[in-house]
């Protein structure tokens, strides 16, 4: 039974997608069934996995919406054991679509509708990572309804922790409300520049805030991390040797031995 994953910050910029295609296929690079769920209207994740946006036909925004089955919305990647579910600009009216319905129907695309379709092929995968939107509507509401656990990046930056308690709090209702074994998988560390004080520093807050949820890994600022979705590739792909790889790699591992598979 493969294990859902969402990487959620509303604060956009935090490595979010970056990392959501870098942990997905370096899962898949060590072995594992990885699913990889784009829920943000941007389509980041699509794109930066080499999917030509004219060629999707199935997407989340159809998933969410009920139009599709799940599995008619999956796309093989040419990366190991990686397959994707695209999004397409259509999912950014989405919530405006949804607010318009019965509310009976509403509450059920809201917080039932993605976790009945996941459900359905829950066992094809070891893992299902969900690429959230930046902001802590119905899409990621629908997302943790569905999923077993959060891993939230936040960057190594000033103001980093700003908004995290706001995140916490919207878990905690999701807990409360429709999820109770809703989880906190860990929080990564990214954009590390070690050549400044301040990102330590802002290591050690985080670490001082989530004690032992933070992942031995984080995740350094570099530029070949930038190049790699401009080719359409995860940058175990594009640059099987650099930092940023053995960083996710590692990343991989940390998920691997968390969960004891």
């Amino acid at each position: 039974m493969g294990k859902v994953i969402s990487l959620v910050n509303q604060k956009g910029g935090v490595g979010k997608t970056t990392t959501s295609i870098n942990l997905s296929s370096s899962l898949g690079h060590l072995g594992k069934k990885v699913l990889l769920i784009d829920l943000d209207s941007q389509s980041n994740t699509t794109t930066g996995l080499g999917i030509e946006k004219s060629k999707i036909k199935k997407s989340t925004y159809d998933v969410i919406m009920g139009a599709c089955d799940i599995k008619d919305a999956i796309i093989k990647t040419p990366f190991k054991n990686l397959s994707v579910i695209p999004s397409v600009i259509d999912l950014a009216g989405a919530e405006i679509e949804i607010m318009q319905i019965s509310y009976q129907d509403r509450e059920f695309i809201m917080t039932g509708q993605l976790k009945k379709q996941i459900d359905t092929i829950r066992d094809r995968y070891d893992y299902i990572i969900i690429d959230c939107p930046p902001a802590l509507g119905i899409l990621t509401t629908n997302a943790l309804a569905a999923s077993d656990s959060v891993l939230i990046p936040i960057q190594c930056e000033y103001y980093s922790l700003e908004g995290v308690n706001l995140l916490l709090k919207t878990i905690l209702q999701v807990q409360k409300k429709v999820n109770q074994n809703l989880e906190i998988e860990g929080v990564l560390l990214t954009m590390l520049d070690g050549r400044t004080l301040l990102g330590l520093e802002v290591v050690e807050d985080v670490r001082k805030f989530f004690n032992e949820k933070v992942f031995s890994t984080i995740i350094p600022r570099l530029v070949k991390l930038v190049e790699a979705p401009s080719h359409g590739k995860p940058i175990i792909e594009y640059d099987p040797k650099s930092k940023g790889a053995l960083a996710y790699l590692n990343l991989a591992k940390e998920v691997i031995e968390r969960n004891g598979n």
